[in-house]
């Protein structure tokens, strides 16, 4: 199952959710809920095939956590799981104008940003691991939900002061509906981020004693302790204002939350931090493999030939040393011809077309 099949269908809902704001129709719902559907089971079977995948390569399930493309392709899921939930509830209401945006800009940095490669761990951070890992996927997807309800708040509250007719197919919920889903998205996101940092504090305590802790100046922890705080510091306005007076003010709380999340998603992103470094966190054994498969004995031909690379050929044989001049040109091997490929190499190469 190709990304391409759910994106497609996700751009498709989109577009007809555009369509809103120009006419009416009767089976444009239909039609655009059918898109969703598709997309959502196309998504589903493209993770669970991901997970078969994992365990066909590595001899166990591994968790759809272990790389950040995954990651982001959880959230872009979660989030369209929301979009169908709203739109089934709310038919009037076009909230994916707000929502598929965000699912396809989750689903594109998990293609073209995200590395694909899975982080490998120690099993006794395994498991804290994966709680620290869906802990703050939820709470992105909680932010990201209360971002959209900010933004559909003040965009409500500006038409209704200016007084301004509701033009055909944009019909945003009541303020105090939108609120809700503000203010419940927040409690949801402030809950998952606690118990993110507290596992990610187990995390870091639970590290191998050859490897170096991450430190809590790191940028990802200041910007995600940060926002922690600043939904903490959210959640204190909202109980003491009344509700008259404390929409605009929670709603622009969540804004800068927000943008919390956006530094600490770019800096993982952009390589700027510690945090789920490709060194950082390997086991003992992974390096350990990494070593001997980087001091792997290998064929020589003579003595400047120095460097063995393989290739599949059409005719099905196999290639040795780079030429002497460093040229590219490959000369035969009768002893690579003879036994073929190591069952190491069988492996490799299998794991590089897993991550390719």
């Amino acid at each position: 199952m190709s990304i391409i099949c759910f994106a497609a269908s996700y751009a498709v809902a989109l577009v007809l959710e555009l369509t809103r704001l120009l006419f009416r129709s009767g089976v444009r719902g239909a039609i655009m809920l059918g898109f969703g559907v598709a997309g959502l089971l196309a998504h589903t079977l493209y993770l669970f095939y991901r997970i078969v995948e994992s365990y066909r390569s590595a001899g166990a399930i591994s968790a759809p956590l272990s790389s950040q493309k995954e990651w982001y392709l959880i959230a872009a899921w979660l989030l369209a799981i929301v979009y169908l939930y709203l739109t089934c509830y709310h038919a009037k209401t076009p909230f994916g104008l707000f929502l598929l945006p965000l699912v396809l800009g989750l689903i594109g940095v998990g293609v073209f940003v995200a590395d694909p490669r899975p982080s490998a761990r120690e099993p006794a951070s395994a498991a804290w691991g994966l709680v620290h890992g869906s802990s703050l996927l939820l709470a992105t997807v909680a932010v990201l939900v209360a971002f959209v309800a900010g933004l559909m708040y003040l965009g409500q509250d500006r038409r209704l002061k200016a007084k301004s007719a509701t033009f055909s197919g944009l019909r945003l919920p009541s303020l105090e509906r939108l609120q809700q889903i503000n203010s419940r998205s927040l409690v949801i996101a402030l809950i998952m981020m606690g118990v993110g940092i507290l596992s990610g504090v187990a995390l870091n305590r639970t590290r191998p004693a050859a490897q170096q802790p991450l430190p809590w100046n790191d940028p990802v922890v200041v910007a995600t302790v940060s926002m922690f705080a600043w939904l903490l510091l959210s959640g204190v306005v909202g109980v003491a204002y009344r509700p008259a007076r404390k929409g605009r003010k929670v709603v622009y709380f969540t804004l800068v939350s927000f943008v919390f999340l956006v530094i600490a998603l770019w800096s993982v992103l952009g390589n700027m931090t510690q945090h789920l470094g490709r060194g950082a966190w390997r086991s003992s054994a992974g390096a350990g493999r990494a070593s001997a498969l980087a001091h792997r004995p290998t064929i020589r031909g003579n003595r400047s030939r120095g460097l063995v690379r393989f290739s599949r050929r059409s005719t099905g044989k196999w290639d040795s040393p780079v030429g002497p001049e460093g040229d590219g040109r490959f000369f035969r091997s009768e002893t690579a011809r003879k036994i073929g490929p190591s069952p190491a190499w069988e492996r490799l190469r299998s794991v590089r077309e897993c991550l390719a």
